[in-house]
């Protein structure tokens, strides 16, 4: 898949691209029907609410599941990003966020190569966001809210957050926030599952918590530019991926037919993966 010349304006305009049903309901059906049984594992990939049984993040299933594996290869999504960066990718993170019926928490405002640069020492924003609907998005279950033009300001001050979540975020404060809101609005992007939005790293956005009775589930690939890896091991490897082999993408079919991928922790979480190399 291509970029057009006013898509690419756009994305630079906005620091987002959203393409609502993007895949089909037979190709998603695999992935839809494996989020059960990855959640269901007592895994270290998969990280729960506080104070509840209900997961948050599963981290890494690309590389013990096949459905996603096949996905995290899928031209989709990877050729827009090579695109964008002009040369080949590795993934720097992949994760399905739950943000379940009633129990799904809130995630802060936040830019994500804020975590990047303080935690991996990540050079520059040269990494991408894809977000995939694994369900219907709407205003009720916590769609992804995001500031049009916010990534253009480059890395904004940044709060460690080890307290409101369980999971640990560079957050920016009230008053920032409201500073650019003023300047470029919200939006949130709500479609039906299949749906994908790509948005730039420094993009600040949130989602508020899901008091409603509909799942919101979202896989969530982060692509970076080879040359753009990262340099600090400080966190887990199924948090941040230490392998920068190129991504090389299966046809465009791959959801719908069983293509042989590698799943080398199938079974189990290396020990070395479980552990920083770095502080």
């Amino acid at each position: 898949m291509k970029l057009t010349p006013e898509q690419l304006a756009r994305f630079d305009r906005d620091g987002y691209l959203f393409f609502p049903s993007l895949f089909s309901e037979e190709e998603m059906r695999p992935l839809i029907e494996e989020v059960p049984r990855l959640y269901a594992q007592h895994r270290p990939e998969n990280v729960r609410e506080k104070g509840s049984d209900a997961v948050r993040t599963n981290f890494a299933a690309h590389l013990y599941s096949n459905p996603y594996a096949r996905l995290a290869r899928h031209p989709r999504m990877v050729e827009p990003v090579e695109q964008l960066f002009g040369e080949k990718l590795y993934m720097h993170q992949f994760k399905i966020n739950g943000k379940m019926a009633f129990d799904g928490d809130v995630w802060q405002w936040h830019q994500d190569y804020g975590t990047w640069l303080n935690d991996d020492q990540m050079p520059e924003p040269r990494a991408m966001n894809v977000a995939i609907f694994l369900n219907e998005v709407n205003e009720f279950n916590g769609p992804l809210m995001f500031i049009p033009g916010s990534h253009k300001l480059g890395v904004l001050d940044a709060q460690h957050d080890l307290a409101t979540t369980s999971y640990p975020l560079w957050t920016i404060n009230n008053d920032t926030i409201r500073r650019l809101v003023e300047r470029g609005g919200i939006v949130a992007p709500k479609g039906p599952a299949g749906s994908l939005i790509m948005f730039h790293s420094c993009l600040v956005h949130a989602s508020t918590s899901n008091l409603s009775p509909f799942d919101r589930v979202n896989v969530y690939l982060s692509l970076c530019a080879v040359s753009n890896h990262i340099r600090r091991f400080k966190r887990p490897e199924y948090i941040a991926h230490r392998d920068f082999t190129p991504i090389e993408c299966l046809p465009d079919d791959c959801l719908l037919k069983d293509y042989d991928v590698p799943l080398p922790w199938k079974d189990g979480t290396p020990e070395t993966a479980l552990k920083p190399l770095a502080a």
